[in-house]
């Protein structure tokens, strides 16, 4: 299997390859050169569903192909069990089992990027390198990604990662998990917002001086490594439905950067059961309105309580064009919507009261729009709303609004217990470089 550049066909490298330089040459996206048949992915992947093979038994036959004739193509189940230790639960709210749950906040960083981070960091640990020479990871983050990325890469030998995050614009448990750590993890507050830390790993990225006095690679959702990873889940799930209830499954995510709705997007070009599909997003409405005019205005990202979607440039709605070049073929694709802050608030009072469940902000977001899907939509399909992170993550927004007091998990009670540390940078690449 080849992965092609979204901006040059021509520019094609192995799955090792890919995952090494992060972002293309030429400022492309990494995509499968050619898409497997649907038959050669479902049988297999049906297969480990029956053989209650778990989501590492499930990435050894998914991703089997794309890592074939690769050298990494020996150490996929190793990689497999090391990056999927915990579940991603399928939870319904109703009897009748029309809505239900994604609960892919189970890892150690209680949010869905703990699945992508940990592969990418099994993956490239087992990559050969040139000696003495480490691999530098450059990680932009609007709130999740960075401590994700912090806790998979940590002790790893031969890799160091940066961590770029704009101060002031994530949530205290957020900066805590992207500030306590050590070693070869080291963490920069921008004094400006998540569109100028991307900016920043890109500017890195073309920086001649910078990519030829160190070997680097990204652990943002534009790395292919993170991505495929991610259709294992939506695998999962969709045909668990489709086993119980002969019924393709329907997907509402939070969207941000665009990682994870691709992801979905993918696992649906693969194969798995999925019917509709619908990207939530907040007051960063970028996507919306691209879908609805047909004309792309990126901007910059608006602050709100839902931080890790803030962002008013995707990278992935390039990998979503390259995909469906006409706009129309993607308005049939998904659908998108923008929710405001308020209605996010009002969202996490009215579930808590009516289901006993409590979002995070994001979750949220994805909770609402499914509220305002048409009836006969919500009646017709079955639902699942992905909940991306767990919501003692944001104490301090959540709490007022359901007057409870939020149980931290063990996982996150054990980041707080480490010191903290990191460097303040104006949102420049030479700050950087000279962080670096």
């Amino acid at each position: 299997m080849q992965f092609i550049s979204t901006r040059n066909p021509r520019h094609r490298v192995g799955f090792s390859s890919a995952l090494v330089q992060g972002l293309a040459g030429d400022g492309g996206l990494y995509v499968p050169e050619e898409w497997l048949p649907v038959e050669a992915v479902r049988r297999p992947a049906l297969a480990a569903l029956e053989a209650d093979a778990g989501l590492a038994g499930l990435a050894g036959e998914l991703l089997a192909p794309f890592v074939a004739g690769d050298a990494l193509e020996p150490e996929l189940g190793a990689i497999a069990r090391e990056a999927f230790n915990f579940p991603a639960p399928l939870i319904w709210l109703d009897d009748a089992e029309r809505l239900g749950v994604l609960e892919l906040f189970h890892g150690p960083t209680a949010a869905f990027k703990d699945f992508g981070a940990r592969f990418l960091a099994a993956a490239l640990s087992r990559t050969p390198r040139a000696q003495g020479r480490p691999l530098q990871i450059l990680v932009a983050t609007s709130g999740d990604t960075g401590g994700a990325v912090a806790a998979a890469f940590h002790g790893q030998s031969g890799i160091e990662v940066t961590v770029l995050y704009p101060k002031g614009l994530v949530s205290p448990t957020q900066e805590r998990q992207l500030t306590c750590w050590d070693g070869n993890v080291r963490s920069l507050a921008v004094r400006g917002r998540f569109d100028d830390c991307q900016r920043l790993v890109k500017e890195a990225f073309a920086d001649a001086e910078l990519r030829a006095g160190c070997e680097l690679s990204s652990a943002n959702s534009i790395n292919l490594g993170r991505l495929l990873p991610q259709t294992l889940y939506y695998w999962a799930a969709s045909l668990r439905v489709e086993r119980a209830h002969g019924q393709a499954a329907s997907f509402v995510i939070p969207s941000g950067n665009l990682g994870n709705a691709t992801a979905c997007v993918w696992a649906r070009k693969l194969g798995a059961p999925i019917d509709s599909i619908v990207l939530a997003h907040n007051a960063n409405r970028t996507v919306p309105d691209f879908l609805r005019d047909g004309v792309l205005h990126a901007r910059a990202s608006v602050p709100t309580i839902s931080s890790a979607m803030d962002v008013g440039d995707p990278s992935n709605l390039e990998r979503l064009r390259a995909l469906y070049p006409d706009v129309s073929a993607l308005r049939s694709a998904l659908g998108a919507v923008s929710i405001d802050e308020e209605a996010t608030r009002s969202r996490i009072r009215i579930d808590f009261k009516r289901f006993g469940r409590i979002w995070c902000p994001h979750s949220a977001v994805a909770a609402e729009a499914y509220a305002r899907l048409p009836a006969v939509e919500r009646a017709q399909r079955r639902w699942l709303i992905v909940a991306s992170a767990h919501p003692a993550k944001f104490r301090e927004i959540v709490e007022p609004l359901v007057g409870a007091e939020l149980p931290m998990s063990e996982n996150l009670a054990r980041l707080y217990a480490r010191p903290t540390r990191y460097t303040e940078i104006d949102a420049t690449l030479e700050m950087l470089k000279r962080s670096l």
